[in-house]
């Protein structure tokens, strides 16, 4: 994956975050992710940064999820 492709979905899971933030009216724990400093608009940092960065911040979010929804779904045909 290039480095703009990363920045990309770096941005877009930022999004899924506030958007869940906002949905649930909670603070999701991202405090892994928040001590990596780096930032969807932090051009200037690597790609190897943004990497981690992605992977912390799609931890956190699944994490919560898991939290809100203990039980898997079922896949379901209509």
């Amino acid at each position: 994956m290039k480095k703009q492709e990363l920045i990309h979905l770096h941005g877009l899971l930022a999004e899924v975050h506030t958007q869940i933030e906002a949905w649930e009216d909670e603070q999701i724990g991202l405090a892994e992710y928040n001590e990596l400093g780096v930032r969807p608009t932090s051009i200037h940092k690597s790609k190897t940064d943004h990497k981690a960065a992605v992977f912390k911040l799609a931890k956190g979010i699944t994490g919560a999820m898991r939290e809100a929804e203990p039980e898997p779904i079922a896949p379901q045909a209509d």
